[in-house]
């Protein structure tokens, strides 16, 4: 049987699993220090580190190097279309630019093809990177010529969201038109029509809806005063977006669950802040919705926040006039790179980059 090998490196970890076709047989994350970290001027950097201890944790495991195919998780790359994309050099010597941004998550491509190459026939791949780019040309016109509007969202889990939907539904994903939204951290609401997404907001800067750690869309031109009053400094301006933002800059706390139980436990204030975030997350929905000129088989809520339902109930009663609601909790990043890792060996062909 074909054996897969999962690598997504993250801020302060490195999780991998390794998986038979579909079927999980092994999930660890090897964790690493802000001091171990912090000699590395630049995250390229700690390939050499990740990677040894990659490969001392699948010894210590008796886990051979048998893989059939490795994936890794994407980057932030260039735009480009949803999809398997096996590593090349030229994927990597983009990635080792890091024009779009330095994030832990350009280290997948370079582990990933590592591994691949000591093993006889095999290959490394990424999928569904967070720079997926389908959107309709209209979208990405703003009124500022200089700054269109672009995307970059949470791909890999909306992408398998949609897919695993659609499969229980008895249909294909790129047979359907749903509006997904991703509710973590960060919040990422899309229109998926007929298996693209044709439209997004740009979650990762904080442009949307409120969330936990994220402004959301806010007064521009007062921005643009908080900026040039001379009290902060561009990073925390940039952390204010993003970090420190949402819910977490009104109650000091990203932790809905937590939030949750303030509010219900009558905690005015708290309930007021969720009260915004689901409205705020409603409306995005439905500016999808409007996308889709309202022919939608169904909205999905997805992401850690849908574990909540006290949130999920007050945006299920702002969006049923309007479409039936489907929740799948959480997100497996890990199974939706095995998917795809799957949907190669079944005989799909990856796209090059």
């Amino acid at each position: 049987m074909s054996k897969i090998l999962v690598i997504n490196p993250g801020s302060t970890s490195t999780k991998i699993a390794v998986y038979e076709a579909s079927a999980q047989i092994e999930l660890f994350s090897v964790h690493h220090s802000v001091d171990e970290l912090m000699h590395f001027p630049h995250v390229i950097d700690q390939f050499d580190f990740r990677y040894a201890l990659i490969v001392s944790s699948l010894e210590e495991r008796n886990i051979p190097m048998d893989f059939s195919v490795v994936m890794g998780r994407g980057g932030m790359l260039p735009p480009v279309e949803s999809g398997i994309y096996e590593v090349n050099e030229k994927m990597l010597s983009t990635l080792r630019q890091a024009e779009r941004g330095e994030h832990a998550s350009n280290l997948g491509a370079f582990l990933a093809d590592k591994i691949a190459r000591q093993i006889p026939g095999c290959k490394a791949y990424i999928a569904d990177p967070v720079s997926v780019d389908e959107m309709e040309e209209v979208a990405r016109i703003s009124g500022m010529p200089e700054i269109p509007r672009h995307s970059i969202f949470h791909a890999l889990n909306h992408k398998a969201a949609g897919r695993f939907h659609a499969s229980k539904a008895g249909k294909k994903y790129e047979e359907m038109n749903l509006v997904i939204a991703h509710l973590g951290g960060g919040v990422s609401v899309a229109a998926h029509k007929k298996g693209r997404v044709v439209d997004v907001n740009q979650g990762l800067d904080g442009y949307g809806p409120i969330s936990p750690e994220r402004s959301g869309t806010i007064d521009a031109g007062l921005l643009v005063k908080l900026c040039f009053s001379g009290k902060h400094t561009e990073t925390e301006i940039l952390r204010k977006l993003a970090g420190k933002g949402g819910l977490t800059a009104h109650l000091g706390s990203n932790d809905v669950q937590e939030l949750v139980k303030k509010a219900e436990g009558g905690d005015k204030k708290t309930a007021q802040l969720l009260h915004a975030l689901a409205y705020s997350i409603s409306k995005e929905i439905g500016s999808m919705l409007v996308v889709l000129r309202g022919e939608v088989d169904g909205v999905i809520l997805t992401g850690g926040v849908a574990f909540s339902d006290y949130i999920v109930n007050m945006i299920k009663q702002m969006i049923k006039p309007y479409a039936q609601v489907f929740v799948l909790p959480g997100e497996d990043e890990m199974g939706a790179l095995a998917a795809n890792a799957v949907r190669l060996l079944n005989g799909e062909q990856a796209k090059e980059f």
